[in-house]
This record gives C-alpha cells, structure tokens and sequence, in this order.
C-alpha cells in the first residue's frame, strides 16, 4: 500500500497547493479541507483493511517485493531530471509561472504510464493517462489568457485524479479483506 499512500499524499499536495487564485477563497478552502478529510479517510480505511487481515481473493494483483528497484529506480531518476530539467527550461524560455504545476502533472503521469508497463498493473494506467492530459492541457493553456487556470486544471484536478485512483485502490482492498 506504500505506493497508494504516495499516491494519495501527493493528491492532497496537489489540491492543497494549488486551490487558489483565481477560485473563489470560500472554494479553495473547501477543496483543500475536503483533500485532507479525503487522505484521513483513505488512511483510515487502508488501517482497517490491515487490521482485517484475511486472504485477498485471487484477483487481486499480489505485492512484489522487488518494485523498488531495478527499472523503478531507473523511471524515478528519469522523473527527478525530467521535473528540475523541464522546469528550469521553461523559466529559462520566460514561460509563466503557473507552467511549473502543468509540467509537474505531466511528468507525474507519464512516469504513471512508464510504472505500468514496469509493474504490469493496468490500475495505474487511468491516474497516469489523466495527469499526463491535465498537464498538457495545462501547458497548452499557458500561452492563452487562461493562464491563471493552469493552477486550477493541472494541480487541483490532478490533485482529484490521484485521490479518486487511490481510494479506488484502497477500498478494493478494503472490500478484498472482508470475510464471509
């Protein structure tokens, strides 16, 4: 479950950073509260599956002890150069600030897409595909005078795509521990 607890901090970081300008404060707080309530929830629920214990049925995809390393490290360290590099080429082409949560989101999600092949599990796939798309769409969106969107379309809705992929992932867990 490391990786879902990844997943969903990073969604609640997502939303929580980004909730802003040009939202309505009223609606940035509630996003923002509603992401932490959403974590708590999820790690709650992740404990409880725990807790239960019991056999998962056979079509759950069955932890791997080695998915840290090899071909993992190699997409990670691949993300980290993409993140800085991407990012300090577009401050260096004088590209708006707000381009720096577009160019997270896409490389978040392309490194979801990568980690799919890697780890053979298509669940992952809808969370990657989505990021990728809000970021592209978030970059595209830079150079119109919708740029103060970015935040919103690429952070807050990236931010909602990994909460809602994690607490899928966790309560397909959760549900896999009851007993008859």
């Amino acid at each position: 479950m490391s990786g879902v607890f990844i997943g969903a901090f990073f969604g609640t970081v997502f939303v929580v950073a980004n909730a802003h300008d040009p939202l309505n404060p009223a609606i940035g707080i509630a996003l923002r509260v509603l992401a932490v309530l959403t974590f708590a929830g999820l790690l709650t629920l992740a404990l409880l599956a725990g807790r239960r214990g019991g056999p998962a049925p056979d079509d759950v995809e069955a932890p791997q002890a080695d998915w840290f390393r090899g071909k993992f490290a190699f997409v990670v360290g691949a993300e980290a150069v993409l993140l800085i590099g991407g990012n300090l080429a577009l401050r260096a082409a004088g590209a708006p600030e707000q381009t720096a949560v577009a160019w997270i989101a896409l490389i978040v999600g392309l490194h979801f897409v990568a980690l799919m092949a890697v780890w053979k599990r298509r669940s992952i796939a809808v969370p990657g595909a989505t990021l990728t798309a809000l970021g592209a769409t978030g970059l595209g969106m830079a150079a119109t005078s919708a740029v103060a969107w970015v935040p919103f379309v690429s952070g807050v809705l990236s931010g909602v795509a990994l909460l809602g992929g994690c607490a899928y992932a966790i309560t397909h867990t959760y549900r896999s521990t009851a007993r008859p």
